[in-house]
């Protein structure tokens, strides 16, 4: 090996122990500030607590977001629910606490593009309002409010739910639950109601009704 490719090596080997550096001491002010701001509600290692904050940990939910919808959801809240806008944290904490949010799922981010990329729903809304009061709104509330309906889980039917969730996100949990939490999947013979396609895109196609606003 010759002398140049040596310290090529070499450089190209001190740039990553820097950034993996840079990024655990990301993470490390992530967790600070996290247990600052925002472990009250979803609890210690973002698990959540039922009927008060979902959990912000499970892989499902970490594979499927970006960091820039983890970011926005900070900064500016989730209208109609408790998550109020937090910009006041400024962007270089936001992102901290994203990075450590990130840090604890091994997937996170991994099909976040891939569902965002899938298509808008095309179901009947009328069905998905019948197919919603049957298998969702007993932990949901009976417009999507969640918590504040006295739901054991999150809003769904809200504008601000809406405004960050797309289509295929929304598909996607119906279809794989959350891990760690009590959102089954709604797939196949253990899921929790075995949901055909259409009647997913039904209700999809129904909660972009907002039936909460």
């Amino acid at each position: 090996m010759n002398a140049k490719l040596r310290v090529l090596i070499a450089l190209v080997f001190a740039i990553f122990v820097s950034q993996a550096g840079a990024q655990d001491l990301g993470v490390k002010k992530g967790k600070a500030l996290y247990e600052q701001y925002c472990i009250g509600c979803h609890q210690a290692g973002a698990v959540g607590k039922v009927g008060f904050a979902p959990s912000l940990s499970n892989n499902e939910f970490l594979s499927i977001v970006s960091a820039d919808f983890l970011a926005d959801t900070i900064k500016n809240g989730v209208e109609g629910t408790g998550m109020g806008p937090q910009g006041a944290l400024g962007d270089e904490k936001i992102r901290a606490i994203v990075s450590y949010l990130q840090s604890l799922s091994p997937v996170s981010g991994s099909r976040a593009e891939e569902v965002a990329k899938q298509p808008a729903a095309r179901g009947d809304a009328k069905k998905g309002a019948v197919m919603f009061q049957e298998v969702c709104s007993t932990c949901h509330g009976p417009h999507g409010i969640g918590f504040d309906a006295g739901g054991s889980g999150p809003a769904v039917g809200t504008p601000g739910f809406l405004k960050h969730a797309t289509d295929g996100y929304i598909r996607t949990t119906i279809k794989e639950g959350r891990g760690n939490t009590m959102m089954k999947g709604f797939v196949g013979p253990e899921g929790m109601a075995n949901l055909t396609s259409q009647e997913i895109e039904d209700i999809v196609t129904y909660l972009r009704t907002a039936p909460a606003k």
